[in-house]
Formats: structure tokens, C-alpha cells, sequence
């Protein structure tokens, strides 16, 4: 591994100026589970690694009547430990379960998921799902970004010179509201996802119904997408085998996947539709409070 300097600040706005100072020659490390990898095999090559993951604004993770709100540096384990995570925002902690073995979930965190920008992140589709809104800090402002618009490419997001990622926000839930997210994968665990699909679904009181439905798809395109036909088809539907294979259909309308070593176009559009399906099954059961037997590796 090449030599680079290392600093830790100790405020918020000590980070942004040691990053702007440093004009993109430097990066953020709070899990590190894939910069070190890619420092490693000389992907990437920064000057300088700041190391931000004990700042108090980062590590915030709170539920409560405004919602909530997961700092960038939270790691995984925490997320699908909380009881109010795994009751209201289940997608969320089925995603962090998931990501690689419980050695990467006490580092790795969902901020850094997203903002390693990779098509194919476990938890970008299940944030995306829950209406997860980026709080960006920058030397001179505060922005914030709906998580479906934060990446750009593979690898490349919306962050500027001298930004980082702070925080995670998410509505409070509704009543009668589900969520889940599920991938498909050669292996049980610690692979890369085929294809990825988390889904949030609010029924009306009499949970025969869908008021509203949002879907969002990863490992399919050059980001992760917001599905956002495929779910709005479903507004006021009743809840049928005929409007999960709507939105199923509607969903591979909108992707653009590759070929890789880990499935074929055909097979992953096939695997779109399959799982779009499965996890709309799973969100309104939730939503209907009835139990689930899927378990990951599923």
C-alpha cells in the first residue's frame, strides 16, 4: 500500500476544511471496508485519510415522532439491533444484515455503502425505498439530497469538493406501512447482488388497499433506481397477484442491465421481476402485522 498522511479532527467543520484543502487528494474513512480494499490493490491512491468516524454527528441514530436519522459512521450491527429500526424501517435492517459477515457490519455503515456509490449496494435500494433524504455538509453550507438522486454513475455521486455525507433522514412511518428489501445472489452470504430490490408499501385501514407504494431496484443499471411507475401503478389498487405482477413488469421496463460473471441481461431481468413480486408479498405482510418466514439466503 502506498504512504499517505492520516488525520483525525474533531469537529465537523475541521473535516470539511482538511477535504477542501486537499482538492479531492483526500478521503473519508469511517468503516474503511472498501477504501482499504481499494487502497490495497491501488484503485485508489489518496494523500491524505481523515478519519471522521467518532464525530458525534456522524454517529447519531435516533427514532422518534420526526423519524429517523442515522448518522453516515453508524455501523451496520447497530441499525438491525435497534427495535425501532427493525419494527418501523424493516427494509433497512434487512439490508444491514446482509452486508458481507458480522466482522464488516461492526465497521461498515450505510452512509459509506452510499456513498461508494456501487450500482449494486445492499442498502441505497432499501434507503431509496423509505424516502431516505443525504444531509451533506460542506464548508459554507448544508444541502440535502433525496438518496435516489445521490449517485451519478458507478463509483461517482453529487458531493462536491469539500463535502461529506453527515447524516441519513427518514419520515416518520405510517400506520399500516410495510417495508422490506431482499437480494438475489449465487451464495448465502458476503457476495455481491444479482439483483437487488426494496420495496415500502402504506395500505388503507382496511389493509386490502395500497395508498401509496415505493420501489427501488439495484445491480440492474449504472445506479440504483427509484422505480417510481412500477410503484405509483399500484395507488389505490387492491392489494392482488395482478398488481405485483404489474408492478413487476413495469420494473423491468426501466432497467438496463449488463452481463457480468455473476448473471446474464436475460437472467437478471428475469430475477427483476421475480423479486420485485417477493418483496411486495413481504412488505404487506409486514404492513398487515402478519409474521414472515423468509430468513436471508432465501
Amino acid at each position: 500500500m502506498h504512504a499517505f498522511d492520516y488525520q483525525v479532527p474533531s469537529t465537523l467543520t475541521e473535516a470539511c476544511q482538511l477535504l477542501a484543502s486537499h482538492t479531492g487528494r483526500a478521503r473519508l474513512l469511517a468503516g474503511g471496508t472498501d477504501l482499504i480494499d481499494q487502497m490495497r490493490v491501488g484503485r485508489l491512491t489518496p494523500e491524505l485519510l481523515i478519519d471522521v468516524k467518532k464525530l458525534n454527528e456522524l454517529n447519531v441514530l435516533a427514532c422518534g415522532s420526526d423519524g429517523l436519522r442515522v448518522g453516515a459512521a453508524v455501523p451496520c450491527y447497530r441499525i438491525y439491533e435497534d427495535r425501532l429500526v427493525n419494527e418501523q424501517y424493516s427494509a433497512l435492517a434487512d439490508s444491514c444484515r446482509i452486508i458481507g459477515g458480522i466482522q464488516i457490519q461492526s465497521r461498515a455503515s450505510i452512509g459509506g455503502n452510499l456513498c461508494n456509490s456501487g450500482p449494486a449496494a445492499d442498502s441505497t435500494p432499501a434507503m431509496i425505498a423509505l424516502q431516505g433524504v443525504c444531509v451533506i455538509s460542506g464548508p459554507s453550507r448544508q444541502r440535502e439530497v433525496a438518496v435516489e438522486s445521490f449517485c451519478t454513475g458507478p463509483g461517482k455521486n453529487v458531493l462536491e469538493v469539500g463535502e461529506l455525507l453527515v447524516e441519513l433522514r427518514f419520515p416518520q412511518q405510517t400506520a399500516n406501512s410495510g417495508s422490506h428489501y431482499r437480494r438475489m445472489i449465487p451464495r448465502n452470504e458476503m457476495d455481491i447482488a444479482v439483483v437487488g430490490v426494496g420495496a415500502h408499501v402504506e395500505l388503507d385501514e382496511s389493509r386490502e388497499n395500497f395508498v401509496s407504494v415505493r420501489i427501488a431496484l439495484g445491480a440492474v443499471a449504472p445506479t440504483p433506481l427509484l422505480a417510481k411507475e412500477a410503484g405509483d401503478l399500484l395507488a389505490a389498487q387492491p392489494v392482488s397477484e395482478s398488481a405485483f405482477s404489474q408492478a413487476a413488469e413495469a420494473a423491468r421496463e426501466i432497467i438496463s442491465p449488463i452481463a457480468d460473471m455473476r448473471g446474464t441481461r436475460e437472467y437478471r431481468i428475469h430475477a427483476t421481476g421475480v423479486l420485485v413480486k417477493r418483496v411486495l408479498q413481504a412488505a404487506v405482510a409486514r404492513a398487515r402485522g402478519e409474521q414472515m418466514t423468509y430468513h436471508p439466503g432465501q
